[in-house]
């Protein structure tokens, strides 16, 4: 089903619960909650100073292929956790309660799956995966042993942003025909630049156990630290790294979970450098209710419209809701109960006459808010305590980067795709359905 009601959306996006979920260490209300870290660069390092902003937060344990992240990680802990290259030792710890995911996209669901069947709780970065088929893998292993796992899309921890929800879903600017999104990045002329293939890594940079389960290619340092978001083999582009952000917003505010298809158009228009992924690209999704959602990605400064700007534009036809990080806007649509006109040469005053008895139905709002890391890690932190479903959900990361990944299928296979959510397969192009799963490079395989 693509649309879910007000009690579904509770259960996935955290308005309020109370299903239980298994435990394996049960942790008491106070307890400190022990916690590893897996990928501790550029975004590791981010949530890791989330984490510690909590004293209920232990963290025994870092790991990353990277030493000197290693090192760095340990010493921003303090005391002496331990130190692992490897994640396999790290999940095997008996002695952790959960297990944070901070890696690139592609081994983010190989590491979920092996830290819920080793019991651990999972906080995982977004895009929750690189595939649909993976992040169904990795919501299949949580429900199997009934794990909490919270997926990196931090906005669902923000009292604002599920207000703004409320005021969307409950009608208040009544109904939402178009929701239009933006990256707006100006990378104009040079891009990330175009290095070499085959130059040697970095000391103490594992570039095999980095590609882990994609294709090996000749090292790339464009490929590797941050930059990796630029290549398909490990990742969606900006669709994902910041679609699947607004995508959780409006399937939360439009209250449903899934389009009904998708095309795109794109490309590299502007810069000139070895990417793979578009710095150009207009997504267009039809929803369930008949709302039109857009991604747009553009090299510029500045984000639309220059009057407000924002991240996410809600046009309904009562108002208009522009979404930023730091808050939102309501501006009210007048509204004429009159027909719109047949101009005609005889009488130019039915055009000047068709507004009269308009107004506004709804109320100007404008609120702050700040959506912050820490408040993400301290529900999954609760979470692990209470054993009650996190705001982010793996189900509800699943469906907001699906919506992403589907669009990449269609860009790249240049086809307008007709989804079907509740199988999630592609019902009128079968052949786009191979694009929903990728083999493993050996001997790196996906836990049963």
């Amino acid at each position: 089903m693509a649309r879910i009601t007000r009690r579904d959306f509770a259960k996935t996006a955290g308005v309020a619960t109370a299903t239980a979920l298994g435990a394996g260490r049960v942790v008491g209300a106070n307890d400190r909650v022990r916690v590893g870290f897996v990928g501790v660069g550029n975004r590791g390092d981010q949530v890791l100073a989330a984490f510690l902003e909590h004293k209920d937060c232990e963290v025994a344990a870092v790991c990353d292929i990277y030493q000197p992240y290693v090192e760095f990680a340990a010493k921003r802990v303090g005391g002496n956790p331990e130190r692992f290259k490897d994640y396999r030792d790290l999940v095997a710890k008996k002695d952790l309660d959960a297990v944070v995911i901070a890696t690139p996209d592609h081994w983010h669901a190989l590491m979920c799956v092996e830290a819920c069947a080793a019991g651990k709780d999972v906080y995982v970065e977004k895009p929750l995966s690189l595939c649909v088929a993976e992040g169904r893998a990795m919501v299949e292993a949580a429900r199997k042993h009934n794990r909490v796992v919270q997926c990196g899309i931090q906005r669902t921890s923000s009292a604002m942003c599920r207000e703004a929800a409320e005021v969307v879903r409950s009608g208040a600017i009544g109904k939402v025909t178009v929701v239009r999104a933006f990256h707006v990045q100006n990378e104009w002329p040079k891009g990330i630049g175009s290095p070499p293939d085959g130059e040697q890594p970095p000391e103490g940079f594992d570039w095999d156990k980095w590609v882990g389960p994609a294709p090996l290619r000749k090292y790339n340092r464009n490929r590797s630290f941050y930059r990796f978001r630029w290549f398909y083999d490990y990742s969606g582009g900006q669709l994902t790294n910041f679609g699947v952000h607004y995508l959780a917003q409006i399937h939360a505010s439009l209250g449903v979970d899934a389009p009904l298809s998708v095309v795109a158009l794109g490309g590299k228009f502007a810069t000139q450098d070895n990417r793979e992924v578009p710095d150009t690209l207009e997504v267009v999704w039809h929803y369930p209710n008949d709302t039109l959602v857009t991604f747009s990605q553009f090299n510029a400064t500045g984000a639309p419209p220059a009057a407000r700007p924002c991240e996410i534009e809600f046009r309904g036809t009562k108002g208009t809701m522009y979404f930023r990080t730091g808050g939102y806007e309501v501006v009210p649509e007048v509204v004429t109960p009159n027909e719109f006109p047949a101009r005609t040469p005889l009488d130019r005053t039915v055009e000047k006459g068709w507004r009269a008895g308009a107004k506004a139905e709804v109320e100007a709002k404008q609120v702050a808010g700040k959506i912050l890391d820490a408040d993400h890690a301290r529900n999954f932190l609760d979470c692990v305590k209470s054993r009650k479903p996190p705001t982010c959900d793996v189900e509800f990361g699943h469906r907001c980067t699906s919506a992403a990944l589907v669009a990449n299928v269609a860009h790249r296979s240049k086809l307008y795709l007709e989804w079907d959510a509740k199988a999630e397969r592609f019902t009128n192009h079968a052949g786009a359905n191979q694009a929903l799963t990728y083999t493993y490079r050996k001997p790196y395989t996906m836990p049963g």
